[in-house]
């Protein structure tokens, strides 16, 4: 665990799988690895997902001392079935169910605590940068400078910083007016109306009631609209108004990569949906490789 903190991982849900696997299998008096019990505590988990990442994350530590030990077993990666990885297809929001999604949060109770506004501006933010939710819940106030917000040490510990159109420094400006005069010890940049951040869990909660209330959702159990495709969303718009020129979006794709905060194109390609002007423009670039306009 250390080893794979110290290039950078983070390892906090591996960590405590290792941690509740160890624990199991010394229950039943294990000294070593042994595949039954790994496929065992594996099964426990609820989901084929949950179930496969178990065995994954055991199998990887069985690897490592496996080679110092052999008389640790190394589970097959396939021992639950092939991992058949289903890509949910994120919704793409219109410019309307953002507008209604901040609408919503500006209508939020109490009407007269920093509650709508912290919301309005969070989903705001989120929607016009594209950021990630915990990097966004994460920032302080001397995070907000005059060549935009600062995201420290995110994923891989890398920083980076993203510049802000005015329209949206503009709305953060407002934001921070009221929060400045909260009178918060609290150094976060998004607070409650206590003067604490909100829990991760609290944004979801809120986020999801606000979708249901504008029919974005149904009721609480089904799938919809999630805040993560805020970001899916920006990645998307942001690519329809580049040049649809080849030259143009290789150059696009590595500044929004790296405004996105990836380690690798390949994971910008990840939030990337098909949309009626991507297709116009690729149904329009490849007639123009069939006339031989583009070499």
């Amino acid at each position: 665990m250390e080893l794979q903190r110290t290039v950078g991982f983070k390892f906090r849900v591996q960590h405590t799988l290792l941690r509740s696997f160890a624990t199991f299998a010394e229950r039943h008096g294990d000294r070593h690895i042994e595949v039954t019990r790994v496929l065992e505590w594996a099964t426990l988990a609820p989901s084929p997902q949950q179930r496969r990442n178990r065995l994954v994350t055991v199998r990887r530590f069985a690897l490592v001392i496996a080679a110092e030990d052999l008389r640790h077993q190394v589970p097959s990666a396939e021992a639950l079935g092939r991992n058949l990885l289903k890509r949910r297809i994120p919704h793409i929001y219109t410019p309307d169910e953002i507008s209604a999604l901040l609408q919503a949060a500006a209508r939020l109770k109490p009407s007269d605590t920093i509650r709508p506004l912290m919301y309005e501006t969070l989903f705001g933010l989120l929607a016009t940068t594209g950021m990630r939710i915990s990097e966004a819940l994460a920032l302080r106030l001397e995070d907000v400078t005059a060549d935009g917000l600062v995201i420290r040490q995110t994923k891989f510990q890398k920083s980076r910083l993203l510049p802000l159109h005015d329209t949206t420094r503009d709305a953060l400006d407002k934001y921070l007016l009221a929060r400045r005069r909260l009178g918060t010890l609290n150094s976060m940049l998004f607070v409650s109306a206590m003067g604490a951040p909100p829990a991760y869990s609290t944004v979801i909660a809120v986020f999801l009631r606000l979708a249901r209330s504008l029919g974005l959702r149904g009721e609480p159990g089904q799938t919809g609209p999630r805040i993560h495709d805020l970001r899916h969303t920006f990645a998307v718009r942001s690519l329809e108004q580049c040049q649809p020129d080849h030259h143009a979006v290789g150059r696009h794709i590595v500044a929004l990569s790296t405004y996105l905060g990836h380690a690798h194109v390949t994971d910008t390609y990840w939030y990337l949906q098909a949309t009626p002007i991507l297709l116009r423009q690729i149904a329009a670039a490849g007639e123009a490789l069939h006339q031989g306009a583009v070499t």
